[in-house]
């Protein structure tokens, strides 16, 4: 049962998993509760394969009036795939830490027509080395990731964003 959210109150933090990978049942779940909107975005499925998260999404709670995805609500699912891909990295590692957004861009490329598929990886591969330096050295960093939304096999969007990790407060 989720609690109620209220401006300027954070939820809770989701506590870390213990010597077992992540459970993304637990993390979606957690997530909609964290923030509202997420219940509705029709993620289905998260997984992780190596540097990449992917989710499955279904169209019908995003269309637009013109009967496909509404580029606002694919807008917001790059924008919190990103945050949700630094932010289980950092648990990955035992870290807790706030993660923002410091930009992101979409490009728009097809229609959306159908059920999706959305997958977020790091704009380039040393990436994620880059920030876990950052990190060590700095207390916060930033990470380039890319997220892309396929349609079968047809690219309809590629989003980039850079996710900045705060100091400890």
């Amino acid at each position: 049962m989720s609690l109620p959210r209220q401006p300027g109150i954070p939820h809770p933090r989701l506590p870390l998993p213990k010597d077992q990978p992540e459970n993304l049942a637990v993390f979606q779940q957690w997530l909609s509760d964290a923030i509202p909107m997420v219940g509705a975005l029709g993620i289905s499925k998260m997984t992780r394969q190596g540097d990449s998260l992917a989710w499955q999404l279904a169209l019908e709670p995003n269309l637009n009036d013109k009967g496909t995805g509404f580029g606002g609500a694919l807008t917001a699912q790059t924008t919190l795939q990103g945050w949700c891909w630094v932010t289980l990295w950092l648990r990955e590692r035992g870290i807790v830490r706030d993660v923002v957004v410091a930009e992101a861009s979409q490009r728009f490329l097809a229609p959306v027509t159908s059920d999706y598929r959305l997958i977020c990886t790091p704009a380039v591969p040393e990436g994620p080395t880059q920030l876990a330096n950052k990190l060590a050295e700095r207390g916060k960093g930033r990470i380039a990731l890319t997220q892309q939304l396929y349609c079968g096999e047809t690219l309809c969007l590629e989003a980039n964003g850079s996710y900045a990790v705060l100091s400890e407060r």
